[in-house]
């Protein structure tokens, strides 16, 4: 706890904390729209951490005090309980700290994530919809909003590939690990003969940009589509051409949005997500390899970085960090802390490897 304490410099968080405060109860935030959201939001971040780590604090000091009185009264059961407690805080304090490991340039954002289907055929397209539940359901139990930009559906069923937001703290810093190519292998249910199939999904995650970050985007540079948005079979689809697909000429990088009702809304939605890839590029180009901020997207045999086991047993590893889950349900259900955490520790011990 003091070594975090250290990290998050809890003086300097109060500092900034009270500067903020002071700008949102200014009568003249709201003047300015995009300045007033990224004000608030860093104050709700910076509230955030610091409300976790007091309340860890005060949770430690009360475990002395418990464990104090139950020796002092002989209470075997307090005792008892008091150990459950332990294991509880170590967890927490364990999530904690790997908080503290996200000290990159870009990891306080929040995170736009990008899955593709890959080869599988329509169990590829239904593997990428189930990982798209999976990322809403995490960002849903942590109480994260998640905005869709654009999906386009597959034929038969589930997405040929989806852009969506999760605005969260630390976003990137969390799900940037889980950039690269997801295999499943199960029973098709899209089989008649009930044969074994293996698919592939590619998931890129880049950080969403603030206004500070500096990416130019000449009209001359893009060009501007747009087109009728629909979805599946039984979903309503708009009767104006209000969907809006721009291409980026110089890197050949092609956006789409069709969530909202409004041309323009969909056209700056459309440019925040094509600033932000073009903002991997920039840095995956001054690191000098791709996959320092997007990762191995290919999509294919022999390149994945986790394995999704339905059959003949059921199994979720990492093949990076060497993480699993024997409960595949929970995992597309959201529960991916454990591969979070395993990756951010891996992806640190990496970093220092390489700088050594």
């Amino acid at each position: 706890m003091h070594t975090i304490e250290q990290v998050l410099d809890l003086e300097s968080m109060r500092s900034e904390i009270s500067d903020l405060e002071e700008q949102v109860a200014a009568p003249d935030l709201w003047d300015n729209q995009d300045n007033a959201q990224r004000v608030t939001s860093r104050l709700s971040a910076l509230q955030g951490e610091m409300d976790r780590f007091t309340s860890l604090h005060d949770r430690v000091e009360e475990l002395a005090l418990m464990v104090e009185m139950a020796k002092e009264e002989g209470d075997a059961d307090a005792l008892a309980e008091s150990e459950r407690e332990l294991t509880r805080i170590h967890k927490s304090v364990e999530t904690l700290e790997v908080r503290t490991l996200l000290s990159g340039e870009y990891d306080v954002r929040e995170a736009l994530i990008t899955i593709r289907s890959g080869a599988g055929g329509v169990d590829a397209a239904d593997f990428a919809q189930m990982l798209m539940r999976m990322y809403t359901r995490w960002a849903e139990q942590h109480n994260y909003s998640v905005e869709v930009f654009d999906t386009s559906y597959a034929e038969e069923a589930g997405i040929k590939s989806a852009t969506f937001a999760v605005h969260a703290p630390y976003g990137y810093g969390h799900l940037s690990v889980e950039a690269g190519t997801h295999r499943l292998v199960r029973i098709s249910p899209f089989d008649n003969q009930g044969r074994r199939q293996t698919s592939f999904a590619a998931v890129e995650v880049v950080p969403v940009l603030e206004q500070t970050d500096e990416i130019e985007v000449l009209e001359e540079d893009i060009r501007v589509d747009v087109y009728r948005s629909g979805g599946p079979g039984g979903q309503s689809v708009n009767t104006t051409d209000s969907a809006v697909r721009i291409t980026h000429a110089p890197t050949g990088t092609v956006v789409s949005c069709q969530n909202e009702k409004s041309q323009l809304q969909n056209k700056a939605s459309a440019m925040v997500v094509l600033k932000a890839k073009l903002l991997a590029l920039k840095k995956a180009e001054e690191a000098a390899h791709i996959k320092d901020l997007k990762g191995d997207v290919a999509a294919s045999w022999g390149d994945q970085m986790r394995n999704y086991v339905l059959n003949p047993y059921q199994v979720v590893k990492d093949l990076r960090t060497g993480f699993e889950s024997g409960n595949p349900s929970a995992v597309f259900d959201g529960d991916i802390d454990g591969f979070l955490e395993a990756g951010i520790r891996w992806r640190r011990g990496a970093d220092a490897e390489a700088n050594a």
